[in-house]
Protein backbone atom coordinates (compact mmCIF):
# COMPACT_ATOMS: atom_id res chain seq x y z
CA UNK A 1 0.00 0.00 0.00
CA UNK A 2 1.26 2.98 -1.17
CA UNK A 3 1.50 6.33 1.41
CA UNK A 4 -0.83 8.95 1.59
CA UNK A 5 1.68 11.97 0.34
CA UNK A 6 1.70 14.88 2.61
CA UNK A 7 2.02 18.55 2.01
CA UNK A 8 4.34 20.57 3.50
CA UNK A 9 3.31 23.57 5.36
CA UNK A 10 3.99 26.09 2.54
CA UNK A 11 1.81 24.17 -0.14
CA UNK A 12 -0.83 23.62 2.41
CA UNK A 13 -1.05 27.56 2.83
CA UNK A 14 -1.02 27.83 -1.13
CA UNK A 15 -3.39 25.54 -2.22
CA UNK A 16 -5.61 27.59 0.58
CA UNK A 17 -4.78 30.59 -0.62
CA UNK A 18 -6.12 29.54 -4.11
CA UNK A 19 -9.56 28.34 -3.22
CA UNK A 20 -11.21 31.87 -0.74
CA UNK A 21 -10.32 35.06 -0.80
CA UNK A 22 -10.99 37.33 2.02
CA UNK A 23 -11.47 41.12 2.61
CA UNK A 24 -10.63 42.84 6.11
CA UNK A 25 -12.44 46.08 6.78
CA UNK A 26 -11.63 48.51 9.12
CA UNK A 27 -13.83 51.38 9.29
CA UNK A 28 -12.01 54.69 10.76
CA UNK A 29 -12.79 58.03 11.97
CA UNK A 30 -9.90 60.49 13.38
CA UNK A 31 -7.61 58.12 13.75
CA UNK A 32 -4.37 59.35 11.66
CA UNK A 33 -2.22 58.45 14.75
CA UNK A 34 -3.54 55.08 15.51
CA UNK A 35 -3.89 53.61 11.57
CA UNK A 36 -0.45 52.83 10.76
CA UNK A 37 0.10 50.50 13.69
CA UNK A 38 -3.08 49.02 13.05
CA UNK A 39 -2.33 48.10 9.27
CA UNK A 40 1.03 47.19 10.56
CA UNK A 41 0.28 44.57 12.81
CA UNK A 42 -2.54 43.79 10.84
CA UNK A 43 -0.86 43.12 7.59
CA UNK A 44 2.05 41.12 9.23
CA UNK A 45 -0.41 38.67 10.83
CA UNK A 46 -2.31 37.98 7.66
CA UNK A 47 1.14 37.19 6.14
CA UNK A 48 2.37 34.86 8.60
CA UNK A 49 -0.72 33.07 9.97
CA UNK A 50 -3.43 33.28 7.56
CA UNK A 51 -3.97 30.53 4.94
CA UNK A 52 -6.11 32.44 2.46
CA UNK A 53 -5.68 35.51 -0.23
CA UNK A 54 -6.33 38.69 1.64
CA UNK A 55 -6.84 42.64 1.37
CA UNK A 56 -7.42 45.43 3.81
CA UNK A 57 -9.72 48.11 3.40
CA UNK A 58 -9.63 51.01 5.01
CA UNK A 59 -12.74 52.86 5.41
CA UNK A 60 -12.35 56.68 6.14
CA UNK A 61 -15.72 57.19 7.39
CA UNK A 62 -15.73 61.27 7.41
CA UNK A 63 -12.72 62.27 8.69
CA UNK A 64 -11.61 65.64 9.70
CA UNK A 65 -7.94 65.23 10.56
CA UNK A 66 -4.62 63.56 8.06
CA UNK A 67 -6.80 59.65 8.05
CA UNK A 68 -7.29 59.90 4.55
CA UNK A 69 -4.09 60.93 3.71
CA UNK A 70 -2.22 58.18 5.77
CA UNK A 71 -4.42 55.42 4.72
CA UNK A 72 -3.51 56.35 0.90
CA UNK A 73 0.05 56.41 1.78
CA UNK A 74 -0.33 52.75 3.01
CA UNK A 75 -2.21 51.88 0.03
CA UNK A 76 0.50 53.12 -2.13
CA UNK A 77 2.80 51.17 -0.05
CA UNK A 78 1.40 47.60 -0.17
CA UNK A 79 -0.42 45.88 -2.73
CA UNK A 80 -3.11 44.86 -0.09
CA UNK A 81 -4.09 47.41 1.53
CA UNK A 82 -7.58 49.61 -0.04
CA UNK A 83 -8.99 52.72 0.91
CA UNK A 84 -12.99 54.39 0.63
CA UNK A 85 -14.06 57.28 1.57
CA UNK A 86 -16.71 58.33 2.78
CA UNK A 87 -17.99 62.09 2.70
CA UNK A 88 -20.70 60.65 6.16
CA UNK A 89 -20.22 59.27 9.41
CA UNK A 90 -21.71 55.72 10.80
CA UNK A 91 -19.99 52.29 11.28
CA UNK A 92 -23.16 50.40 9.89
CA UNK A 93 -22.65 52.87 6.56
CA UNK A 94 -18.95 52.12 6.18
CA UNK A 95 -19.68 48.33 6.37
CA UNK A 96 -22.75 48.31 4.40
CA UNK A 97 -20.55 50.18 1.50
CA UNK A 98 -17.29 48.22 1.92
CA UNK A 99 -19.01 45.11 2.13
CA UNK A 100 -21.03 45.66 -0.83
CA UNK A 101 -18.58 46.74 -3.22
CA UNK A 102 -15.98 44.13 -1.91
CA UNK A 103 -15.17 41.41 -4.86
CA UNK A 104 -13.81 38.62 -1.56
CA UNK A 105 -15.93 35.55 -0.98
CA UNK A 106 -15.64 36.50 2.79
CA UNK A 107 -15.95 39.69 4.43
CA UNK A 108 -14.54 40.61 7.71
CA UNK A 109 -14.80 43.35 10.37
CA UNK A 110 -12.57 44.57 12.80
CA UNK A 111 -11.90 47.58 15.24
CA UNK A 112 -8.69 49.70 14.37
CA UNK A 113 -7.80 49.47 18.21
CA UNK A 114 -7.44 45.91 17.63
CA UNK A 115 -9.00 45.25 20.75
CA UNK A 116 -9.52 41.86 20.26
CA UNK A 117 -6.68 39.33 19.95
CA UNK A 118 -5.82 38.32 16.31
CA UNK A 119 -5.45 34.41 16.95
CA UNK A 120 -9.74 34.41 16.30
CA UNK A 121 -9.19 35.76 13.14
CA UNK A 122 -8.78 32.07 11.05
CA UNK A 123 -11.45 30.62 13.63
CA UNK A 124 -13.78 33.55 12.89
CA UNK A 125 -13.38 32.93 8.81
CA UNK A 126 -12.80 29.09 8.50
CA UNK A 127 -16.27 27.88 9.27
CA UNK A 128 -17.63 30.06 6.28
CA UNK A 129 -14.89 29.51 4.06
CA UNK A 130 -15.81 25.64 4.25
CA UNK A 131 -19.64 26.16 4.25
CA UNK A 132 -20.42 25.65 7.80
CA UNK A 133 -21.56 29.20 8.81
CA UNK A 134 -23.02 32.26 7.05
CA UNK A 135 -21.96 34.56 9.40
CA UNK A 136 -19.46 34.55 12.26
CA UNK A 137 -19.34 37.21 15.33
CA UNK A 138 -16.55 37.33 17.73
CA UNK A 139 -18.00 36.93 21.49
CA UNK A 140 -16.26 38.34 25.04
CA UNK A 141 -19.19 36.33 26.69
CA UNK A 142 -18.97 33.65 25.27
CA UNK A 143 -17.57 30.56 27.11
CA UNK A 144 -13.89 30.43 27.16
CA UNK A 145 -13.86 34.36 26.17
CA UNK A 146 -11.02 36.29 28.30
CA UNK A 147 -12.37 40.53 28.37
CA UNK A 148 -10.63 42.59 30.36
CA UNK A 149 -12.97 46.14 30.67
CA UNK A 150 -14.63 48.28 33.36
CA UNK A 151 -17.30 47.21 35.25
CA UNK A 152 -20.05 49.84 33.76
CA UNK A 153 -18.74 48.38 30.09
CA UNK A 154 -19.35 44.94 31.34
CA UNK A 155 -22.47 45.70 32.98
CA UNK A 156 -24.36 47.78 30.39
CA UNK A 157 -22.76 44.71 27.30
CA UNK A 158 -24.30 41.80 29.37
CA UNK A 159 -28.14 43.72 29.90
CA UNK A 160 -28.21 44.58 26.26
CA UNK A 161 -27.45 41.29 25.19
CA UNK A 162 -30.08 39.53 27.66
CA UNK A 163 -32.34 42.26 26.07
CA UNK A 164 -32.09 41.34 22.82
CA UNK A 165 -32.51 37.24 23.74
CA UNK A 166 -35.15 38.14 25.85
CA UNK A 167 -37.13 40.29 23.22
CA UNK A 168 -35.97 38.82 20.13
CA UNK A 169 -34.89 35.31 21.16
CA UNK A 170 -31.46 35.83 19.78
CA UNK A 171 -28.92 32.91 20.45
CA UNK A 172 -25.40 34.55 19.90
CA UNK A 173 -24.39 36.15 22.65
CA UNK A 174 -22.33 39.45 22.11
CA UNK A 175 -23.78 41.47 19.22
CA UNK A 176 -21.29 44.39 19.93
CA UNK A 177 -18.46 43.04 19.40
CA UNK A 178 -16.28 44.55 17.08
CA UNK A 179 -14.72 41.12 14.82
CA UNK A 180 -17.84 39.82 12.89
CA UNK A 181 -17.32 38.19 9.30
CA UNK A 182 -19.89 36.95 6.67
CA UNK A 183 -20.03 35.31 3.25
CA UNK A 184 -20.00 37.79 0.99
CA UNK A 185 -23.03 36.23 -1.08
CA UNK A 186 -24.65 35.80 2.05
CA UNK A 187 -24.70 39.21 3.53
CA UNK A 188 -25.14 41.20 0.43
CA UNK A 189 -29.39 40.39 0.14
CA UNK A 190 -29.12 40.92 3.98
CA UNK A 191 -27.61 44.53 3.66
CA UNK A 192 -30.68 45.53 1.66
CA UNK A 193 -32.72 45.18 4.87
CA UNK A 194 -30.87 46.85 7.35
CA UNK A 195 -32.09 50.18 7.88
CA UNK A 196 -29.10 51.15 11.00
CA UNK A 197 -26.27 53.31 9.28
CA UNK A 198 -24.60 53.29 13.17
CA UNK A 199 -23.88 50.91 16.43
CA UNK A 200 -27.19 49.27 15.62
CA UNK A 201 -26.47 47.77 12.54
CA UNK A 202 -24.47 45.07 13.94
CA UNK A 203 -27.52 43.86 15.97
CA UNK A 204 -29.75 44.43 13.44
CA UNK A 205 -28.17 41.88 10.87
CA UNK A 206 -27.45 39.10 13.24
CA UNK A 207 -31.34 39.46 14.13
CA UNK A 208 -32.48 39.44 10.29
CA UNK A 209 -30.11 36.76 9.51
CA UNK A 210 -31.34 34.59 12.52
CA UNK A 211 -34.98 35.24 11.54
CA UNK A 212 -34.11 34.38 7.46
CA UNK A 213 -32.75 30.90 9.23
CA UNK A 214 -28.92 31.49 8.50
CA UNK A 215 -26.32 30.24 10.43
CA UNK A 216 -24.38 32.44 13.10
CA UNK A 217 -20.51 30.83 14.19
CA UNK A 218 -19.59 32.39 17.08
CA UNK A 219 -15.94 32.59 18.00
CA UNK A 220 -15.01 32.66 21.87
CA UNK A 221 -12.22 35.99 21.92
CA UNK A 222 -9.55 38.07 23.84
CA UNK A 223 -10.57 41.29 24.23
CA UNK A 224 -9.11 44.53 25.97
CA UNK A 225 -11.09 47.58 26.98
CA UNK A 226 -10.08 50.67 24.62
CA UNK A 227 -10.34 53.29 27.07
CA UNK A 228 -10.51 55.96 24.36
CA UNK A 229 -13.59 54.65 23.28
CA UNK A 230 -16.18 57.66 22.07
CA UNK A 231 -19.46 55.88 21.85
CA UNK A 232 -21.71 57.75 23.34
CA UNK A 233 -23.75 55.42 25.99
CA UNK A 234 -26.68 56.84 26.66
CA UNK A 235 -27.63 57.83 22.78
CA UNK A 236 -26.78 54.80 21.88
CA UNK A 237 -28.40 52.54 24.66
CA UNK A 238 -31.73 54.64 23.13
CA UNK A 239 -31.42 53.94 19.37
CA UNK A 240 -30.61 50.40 20.01
CA UNK A 241 -33.58 49.92 21.97
CA UNK A 242 -35.82 52.09 19.46
CA UNK A 243 -34.14 49.61 17.08
CA UNK A 244 -34.92 46.73 18.39
CA UNK A 245 -38.76 47.64 18.42
CA UNK A 246 -38.49 48.36 14.91
CA UNK A 247 -37.17 44.87 14.08
CA UNK A 248 -39.50 43.38 15.93
CA UNK A 249 -42.28 45.46 13.81
CA UNK A 250 -40.77 44.33 10.71
CA UNK A 251 -40.54 40.40 11.52
CA UNK A 252 -44.22 40.81 12.63
CA UNK A 253 -45.23 42.25 8.90
CA UNK A 254 -43.13 40.24 6.93
CA UNK A 255 -40.82 42.65 6.36
CA UNK A 256 -37.82 41.12 7.82
CA UNK A 257 -38.31 38.53 5.41
CA UNK A 258 -35.50 38.28 2.72
CA UNK A 259 -35.52 36.62 -0.42
CA UNK A 260 -32.69 35.33 -2.43
CA UNK A 261 -30.96 33.82 0.71
CA UNK A 262 -29.59 30.51 0.67
CA UNK A 263 -31.86 27.93 2.59
CA UNK A 264 -30.12 25.24 5.04
CA UNK A 265 -32.16 21.85 4.90
CA UNK A 266 -33.85 20.27 8.12
CA UNK A 267 -31.59 18.63 10.19
CA UNK A 268 -31.96 15.00 9.42
CA UNK A 269 -30.02 12.01 11.44
CA UNK A 270 -28.09 9.97 9.00
CA UNK A 271 -28.31 6.37 10.41
CA UNK A 272 -31.22 4.25 9.34
CA UNK A 273 -31.97 3.41 12.53
CA UNK A 274 -31.94 6.87 14.28
CA UNK A 275 -33.92 8.05 11.66
CA UNK A 276 -36.82 5.86 12.34
CA UNK A 277 -36.21 6.50 16.33
CA UNK A 278 -36.23 10.20 15.47
CA UNK A 279 -40.34 9.68 13.95
CA UNK A 280 -41.16 7.77 16.65
CA UNK A 281 -39.67 10.14 19.71
CA UNK A 282 -40.67 13.01 18.15
CA UNK A 283 -43.80 13.52 19.31
CA UNK A 284 -43.11 12.09 22.95
CA UNK A 285 -40.50 14.01 23.30
CA UNK A 286 -42.58 17.33 22.02
CA UNK A 287 -45.45 15.91 24.50
CA UNK A 288 -43.01 15.68 27.72
CA UNK A 289 -41.09 19.27 27.05
CA UNK A 290 -44.18 21.07 26.35
CA UNK A 291 -45.69 18.97 29.22
CA UNK A 292 -43.02 20.32 31.42
CA UNK A 293 -43.06 23.91 29.74
CA UNK A 294 -46.85 24.16 30.73
CA UNK A 295 -46.84 23.33 34.28
CA UNK A 296 -43.67 25.96 34.74
CA UNK A 297 -45.46 28.54 32.94
CA UNK A 298 -49.34 27.66 34.97
CA UNK A 299 -47.31 27.78 38.26
CA UNK A 300 -45.83 30.87 37.32
CA UNK A 301 -49.00 32.70 36.09
CA UNK A 302 -50.93 31.56 39.12
CA UNK A 303 -48.24 32.97 41.44
CA UNK A 304 -47.99 36.12 39.44
CA UNK A 305 -52.35 36.33 39.12
CA UNK A 306 -52.36 35.16 43.38
CA UNK A 307 -50.17 38.71 43.61
CA UNK A 308 -51.85 41.05 41.54
CA UNK A 309 -55.53 39.92 42.32
CA UNK A 310 -54.61 41.82 45.54
CA UNK A 311 -54.69 45.06 43.48
CA UNK A 312 -56.21 44.78 40.15
CA UNK A 313 -59.47 42.66 38.96
CA UNK A 314 -59.82 39.37 37.70
CA UNK A 315 -59.46 40.07 33.80
CA UNK A 316 -56.82 42.72 34.19
CA UNK A 317 -54.50 40.59 36.83
CA UNK A 318 -55.02 37.38 34.63
CA UNK A 319 -53.96 39.34 31.61
CA UNK A 320 -50.83 40.53 33.09
CA UNK A 321 -50.01 37.25 34.41
CA UNK A 322 -50.44 35.69 30.99
CA UNK A 323 -48.68 38.05 29.15
CA UNK A 324 -45.27 37.55 31.44
CA UNK A 325 -45.20 33.82 31.28
CA UNK A 326 -46.49 33.81 27.30
CA UNK A 327 -42.78 35.25 26.60
CA UNK A 328 -41.28 32.51 28.28
CA UNK A 329 -43.67 29.60 27.15
CA UNK A 330 -42.96 30.76 23.90
CA UNK A 331 -39.26 31.06 23.86
CA UNK A 332 -38.52 27.93 25.72
CA UNK A 333 -41.25 25.83 23.30
CA UNK A 334 -39.23 27.42 20.38
CA UNK A 335 -36.09 26.45 22.00
CA UNK A 336 -36.59 22.80 23.33
CA UNK A 337 -40.32 21.49 21.72
CA UNK A 338 -40.09 22.43 17.90
CA UNK A 339 -36.35 21.59 18.00
CA UNK A 340 -36.18 22.44 14.24
CA UNK A 341 -38.17 25.87 14.42
CA UNK A 342 -35.02 28.12 14.20
CA UNK A 343 -36.56 31.25 12.47
CA UNK A 344 -40.59 32.20 12.83
CA UNK A 345 -42.33 34.57 9.44
CA UNK A 346 -44.46 37.01 9.74
CA UNK A 347 -47.43 34.83 9.25
CA UNK A 348 -46.01 32.58 12.23
CA UNK A 349 -45.84 35.35 14.58
CA UNK A 350 -49.44 36.45 14.03
CA UNK A 351 -50.66 32.93 14.20
CA UNK A 352 -48.46 32.54 17.55
CA UNK A 353 -50.72 35.98 18.50
CA UNK A 354 -53.77 33.93 17.71
CA UNK A 355 -53.34 31.17 19.79
CA UNK A 356 -52.32 33.28 22.97
CA UNK A 357 -55.64 35.16 22.46
CA UNK A 358 -57.61 32.03 22.43
CA UNK A 359 -55.57 30.88 25.72
CA UNK A 360 -56.60 33.87 27.37
CA UNK A 361 -60.62 33.65 26.11
CA UNK A 362 -60.19 30.25 27.81
CA UNK A 363 -59.24 31.12 30.94
CA UNK A 364 -60.81 34.41 31.58
CA UNK A 365 -63.67 32.60 29.72
CA UNK A 366 -63.51 30.22 32.71
CA UNK A 367 -63.11 33.25 35.60
CA UNK A 368 -65.90 34.90 34.35
CA UNK A 369 -68.25 32.17 34.12
CA UNK A 370 -66.84 31.32 38.00
CA UNK A 371 -68.29 35.16 38.84
CA UNK A 372 -71.50 34.46 37.18
CA UNK A 373 -71.87 30.95 38.99
CA UNK A 374 -70.46 31.80 42.53
CA UNK A 375 -70.06 35.75 42.90
CA UNK A 376 -68.73 35.20 46.30
CA UNK A 377 -65.88 33.00 45.51
CA UNK A 378 -62.90 33.03 47.26
CA UNK A 379 -59.32 33.67 46.09
CA UNK A 380 -58.32 30.10 46.22
CA UNK A 381 -61.30 28.80 44.42
CA UNK A 382 -60.33 31.28 41.61
CA UNK A 383 -56.70 30.25 41.78
CA UNK A 384 -57.86 26.39 41.49
CA UNK A 385 -60.39 27.02 38.57
CA UNK A 386 -57.50 29.52 36.69
CA UNK A 387 -55.32 26.55 36.93
CA UNK A 388 -57.84 23.96 35.20
CA UNK A 389 -58.41 26.46 32.69
CA UNK A 390 -54.97 26.91 32.14
CA UNK A 391 -54.52 22.81 31.99
CA UNK A 392 -56.78 23.04 28.69
CA UNK A 393 -55.99 26.29 27.38
CA UNK A 394 -52.25 24.63 27.51
CA UNK A 395 -53.80 21.29 25.68
CA UNK A 396 -55.50 23.57 23.07
CA UNK A 397 -52.18 25.84 22.40
CA UNK A 398 -49.99 22.43 21.87
CA UNK A 399 -52.14 21.19 19.25
CA UNK A 400 -52.61 24.32 17.31
CA UNK A 401 -48.87 25.27 17.10
CA UNK A 402 -47.67 21.64 16.68
CA UNK A 403 -50.55 20.98 13.66
CA UNK A 404 -51.05 25.33 12.40
CA UNK A 405 -48.02 27.28 13.40
CA UNK A 406 -45.03 25.27 12.51
CA UNK A 407 -47.09 23.30 10.87
CA UNK A 408 -47.04 25.93 8.53
CA UNK A 409 -43.27 27.00 8.82
CA UNK A 410 -42.39 23.19 7.95
CA UNK A 411 -44.24 24.28 4.51
CA UNK A 412 -42.81 26.94 3.62
CA UNK A 413 -38.86 25.99 4.14
CA UNK A 414 -39.91 22.66 1.97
Amino acid sequence: MSAVPQLDADTARRVARSTATVDVVVPVHNEERSLPGCVEVLSRHLRENFPFQWSITVVDNASTDATLRVARELAEATDQVRVLHLDRKGRGLALRTAWGYSDADVVVYMDVDLSTGLDALLPLVAPLVNGHSDLAIGSRLAPGARTVRGGKRELISRCYNKMIRWTHGARFTDAQCGFKAARTDVVRPLLDHVADDSWFFDTELLLLAEHNGLRVHEVPVDWVEDVDTRVKVARTAFDDVAGLIRVARAKITGAARVDGLPRRPEPRAAHPQAVLAERENGLLWQLVSFGVIGVVSTALTSVIYALLREWWPTLLANFVALTVTTLWNTEANRRYTFLRQSASSGRVHLQGLVVFVLYYVVTSGALLGLQVLDPGASRFTEVLVLIVSSVVGTALRFVLLRSWVFAAREEESA
